[in-house]
């Protein structure tokens, strides 16, 4: 198995919606253990292709509960308000109060072809939320409203050049 480098804000990978998969596709086997090990060395609870350089619409995931996988999933109901300070892999270190529907329920495909459906509270409904949305090409700072946006923003590229020594 190998563990990806994961992509980070930035990358227009992570801004682009991933492509469907097709039935037939063999190779996702490799590719969910590959991407089970990078979010377990992550340490993450979810991740998405795109967030390592693949435009495909599969995620994988692991609340406590196990992991799991979906391909070409799409949400088919949520509901109530869950504010829940959220963070990404692929904006590390950063974490925002992001209100998003308590409940969700998804539908998808498994590896096989055959269908699958994970729904759940909090954050089994946010972990669905947030892997969908990375292959819909939207990052969780798009979810914040405009002013705190623009203030993650400003933090993000301002550790960005002390990091590089620019500031």
């Amino acid at each position: 198995m190998a563990i990806y480098p994961i992509r980070t804000f930035g990358d227009p990978v992570l801004r682009t919606r991933a492509v469907d998969v097709s039935a037939d596709d063999d190779s996702l086997g490799r590719l969910v253990e590959d991407m089970l090990e990078t979010m377990y060395e992550a340490p993450g609870v979810g991740l998405a292709a795109p967030q390592i350089g693949i435009p495909k619409r599969i995620f994988v995931a692991d609340i406590g509960e196990g992991p799991f996988v979906m391909v070409n999933p799409e949400i088919v109901e949520a509901s109530g308000t869950w504010t829940f300070d959220e963070g990404c892999l692929s904006v590390p270190g950063y974490y925002w109060p992001i209100k998003r529907p308590s409940y969700t329920k998804a539908r998808g495909l498994d590896i096989h072809g055959e269908p699958v459906e994970f729904e759940g509270d909090e954050l089994m409904g946010r972990v669905l939320q947030h892997e969908i949305d990375h292959l819909n090409g939207m990052l969780l700072i798009e979810r914040l409203s405009r002013k705190d946006r623009r203030q993650a923003l400003r933090e993000i590229r301002e550790d960005s050049l002390r990091s590089t020594g620019l500031q």
